[in-house]
């Protein structure tokens, strides 16, 4: 195995091989500099060797032989007798009511997730730990500098080591004070990989996929929860149209103009039972709005069939639920396509001033599309290439070049 498939598998067990580092050695920054090592080594040896029968035990093996050097190098420098580490009878053992070892990854969440880390670090430090997004990618996806959030990242993983966390699932309080950050956290790694925002693929199917299964894992631990089921539902949902994104060079291919046909109708089936199952029992939360949202662009046979007025309705409870600048773009285009897209721009006007967006590409290429479908060709190649200067994915920017050469082409 080699190429993409050895990468999807060593992107699959580094969480579980950093949570089983963590469990003996209790040090989170030095087991997971310990856990990249031994995946450099895996991806240099296993393309010449071949994949070992228990990749996890290799990789667990090898890491632990550099944590144990490093803590002896520490114990030299410190002239000391003994290891810097947990003592074997001291080690943490799971409960035995937790799951099995390869549930190590669901552990790890929660516990990246600690109420010690405030909201913003819990979650970057669970994206680089569990998602194994880059620092660049994660400061993307919260709009900070690449050095800001390698700060932050670098401070949280301090203090968890300051914690003395014990290494194991949650208490059910626990769960109940730390399940906010994980669902954000699975959310924002789902997101990376549906549309990556650097590098020359649209898509990063592990990723999604990572997040996905994570995702189950929290929803059988916790089945009643009405904003896991709706967190679940939306991915699925999402996910769904994965092959329809693409075309056969790896070129963005919009909502509209997707062959509805790739579109699968399993997970579509699954997703609609747990959003309706949810949204019957009890409060709404802004997942289960947002897969309600997935929903109806799903159900669509055709994408003049979209019942937008509904989405719109569903957005305007969004905004109404948390001022998210995302939100407010997405509800401007369902305005749009309701009421045209003088509507549209007019309430894009009001985000001009919002800091998190300054400089985002997205504000510029929803202003693109609006001002096309206003008639306004000039302007909208304007703004389709100011958004392509500003994205760092390849395909994003391609699509957006391709659409302001679209206008400006003569007789267009």
């Amino acid at each position: 195995m080699t190429g993409p498939a050895a990468e999807g598998l060593l992107r699959e067990l580094a969480p579980q091989v950093l949570g089983a580092v963590i469990r003996r050695f209790g040090d989170f920054a030095a087991s997971e500099d310990a856990v990249q090592e031994a995946l450099i080594a895996a991806a240099g040896q296993w393309p010449r060797e071949g994949i070992p029968d228990n990749p996890r035990g290799w990789l667990i093996q090898v890491a632990v032989r550099r944590m144990t050097d490093h803590l002896r190098a520490e114990s030299a420098r410190r002239r000391r007798e003994s290891l810097v580490a947990i003592p074997e009878d001291q080690q943490l053992a799971p409960a035995p009511d937790e799951p099995p070892e390869r549930d190590d990854t669901l552990i790890l969440l929660f516990m990246c997730c600690h109420p010690a880390l405030t909201r913003a670090s819990a979650i970057a430090l669970t994206l680089r730990a569990v998602g194994g997004l880059t620092t660049a990618e994660i400061a993307n996806a919260f709009l900070v500098p690449e050095a800001t959030m390698a700060q932050r990242i670098s401070r949280a993983k301090q203090r968890i080591k300051a914690s003395g966390l014990p290494f194991r699932l949650p208490t059910p309080e626990e769960r109940a004070e730390r399940l906010g950050a994980v669902l954000h956290v699975l959310y924002l790694i789902f997101n990376e990989g549906y549309a990556s925002s650097i590098g020359p693929a649209l898509q990063r199917a592990d990723l999604a996929s990572e997040a996905i299964r994570l995702t189950r894992a929290v929803h059988r631990l916790l089945p009643r929860d009405g904003e896991v089921a709706g967190l679940l539902a939306l991915l699925l949902l999402t996910d769904a149209r994965r092959e329809a994104r693409t075309g056969p060079d790896g070129e963005l291919i919009p909502l509209a103009e997707q062959d509805r046909n790739l579109w699968d109708r399993g997970a579509i089936a699954e997703g609609i039972g747990l959003v309706s199952g949810a949204l019957s029992n009890g409060s709404i939360g802004s997942y289960q709005l947002q897969a309600a949202i997935a929903a109806l662009h799903d159900e669509a046979a055709r994408s003049e069939d979209t019942d937008w007025p509904q989405i719109l309705a569903l957005y305007g409870l969004l905004a109404r639920m948390a001022d998210n600048p995302m939100v407010a773009l997405n509800q401007a285009i369902a305005a749009a396509m309701v009421h045209g897209p003088a509507t549209g721009l007019d309430l894009l006007k009001r985000l001009e001033g919002d800091e998190r967006l300054a400089g985002h590409y997205r504000l510029d290429a929803v202003r693109a599309h609006l001002l096309e479908r206003a008639g306004d060709r000039d302007a909208a190649i304007v703004h389709y290439r100011a958004a392509a200067g500003k994205t760092t994915s390849i395909p994003e920017r391609d699509y957006l070049l391709a659409q302001a050469a679209r206008l400006a082409a003569p007789g267009a």
